[in-house]
């Protein structure tokens, strides 16, 4: 990968940036405003971040922004990985619908089938409901999003919440919980015979050339990785400061890969078409679940799933991790995929909203 490092004068600031590749002419307007936007409104907020872009299954921009350790004044470039937090979720359900498809994995079978050890509840629970937020699972309690204790196994993982009561009939409301898809990544070992993290790297991440996404393991060596920082509260001077150390181990699939926004994109720009899942598993994983009431909720099976202001069908997830803040949309009428990754917890990534819709219009405009 060609890096050319691009250093553009603001003031009071200098926003450091590495772009992977030189732009096509037809996209060179729109990475032009693109760059200027994450300048202006993103650099000052973040250490550093990477944004890329792909279009029709193309990357047409990519573009790296301050700092992987800031302390070594060490740039971010594309290769860069940040923690994805909860974009891992569209990851582990393209593994439940890889399983549904060859008929390994009942979406609608109680979850006791294919994870034995998994206590029962007041009602039976299911993939498809676990996928969609719809289980009554509960969510991070306490410190538990700062868990700092290694976790040998997926089912190990479980001990966290499994014996708690659930918050809801199964069915009965939406209820966001992480901990739903780490159930469901013992669900991937009991349908397909191979160890979580085994099957992800066999069956998505090799397959779509997503050579840079990786459990965040403590113990790995993993050199892109990038450092991970907090905001410092204005009272101690503001700026940044090297989050805390946390361990992933017990979330991989709610919560606990590294990627790249050149990753992300490819991911997404995969699920365009038929072709990697049938169309009828993309539908599937696309379209809004209801409850038992017939309320409609905003989330299909490891996606949210809306429309945006042009009325394109448009599915997308955020990442929330210690150290990191992740935004991911696929926009299937304008064939945009947009992926923007930090090293920040919390980040606010409103203007990385500006960039999609930049390409998302000139995308829209060649269509016409």
């Amino acid at each position: 990968m060609i890096l050319a490092l691009v250093a553009v004068l603001q003031s009071p600031v200098t926003c450091v940036s590495n772009q992977a590749a030189p732009v096509a002419q037809r996209w060179a307007v729109a990475a032009a405003r693109a760059h200027a936007i994450a300048c202006e409104k993103l650099a000052p907020n973040i250490p550093g971040f990477a944004v890329a872009v792909a279009v029709d299954g193309r990357i047409v921009w990519s573009e790296a922004f301050g700092f992987a350790n800031v302390e070594a004044r060490l740039p971010a470039t594309p290769a860069t990985q940040f923690r994805i937090g909860s974009v891992s979720k569209p990851l582990t359900a393209t593994a439940i619908a890889q399983l549904f498809e060859i008929g390994k994995l009942d979406l609608d079978a109680p979850v006791q089938r294919y994870v034995p050890t998994f206590p029962m509840k007041s009602a039976p629970i299911t993939t498809r409901l676990i996928g969609g937020h719809l289980a009554g699972l509960r969510s991070y309690q306490g410190d538990e999003f700062t868990l700092n204790r290694r976790f040998t196994t997926v089912t190990e993982g479980l001990s966290i919440f499994k014996d708690d009561s659930l918050l809801s009939r199964p069915g009965a409301r939406f209820s966001y919980s992480s901990y739903g898809f780490n159930l469901l990544s013992a669900v991937v070992e009991g349908a397909s015979g191979e160890e979580f993290l085994a099957y992800m790297s066999r069956h998505v991440f090799k397959p779509l050339r997503m050579t840079a996404t990786a459990p965040d393991k403590n113990d790995s060596l993993i050199p892109n990785r990038t450092r991970f920082y907090e905001t410092r509260p204005r009272l101690l001077g503001g700026g940044f400061t090297v989050a805390p150390a946390v361990d992933n181990s017990y979330k991989w699939a709610g919560g606990g890969f590294l990627s790249t926004a050149e990753d992300l994109v490819r991911f997404g720009s995969a699920l365009l078409d038929p072709g990697f899942l049938k169309g009828a598993t993309l539908e599937l994983l696309f379209t809004p679940q209801r409850t038992t009431t017939g309320e409609a909720t905003p989330y299909g099976i490891g996606w949210y799933v809306a429309k945006d202001s042009l009325g394109h069908r448009y599915v997308y997830h955020g990442g929330g991790s210690v150290g990191g803040t992740t935004a991911f949309g696929v926009d299937r009428d304008s064939r945009v995929v947009f992926a923007l990754v930090t090293n920040l917890t919390e980040a606010r990534l409103a203007p990385g909203r500006e960039i999609q819709a930049v390409f998302d219009s000139v995308a829209s405009g060649l269509r016409r």
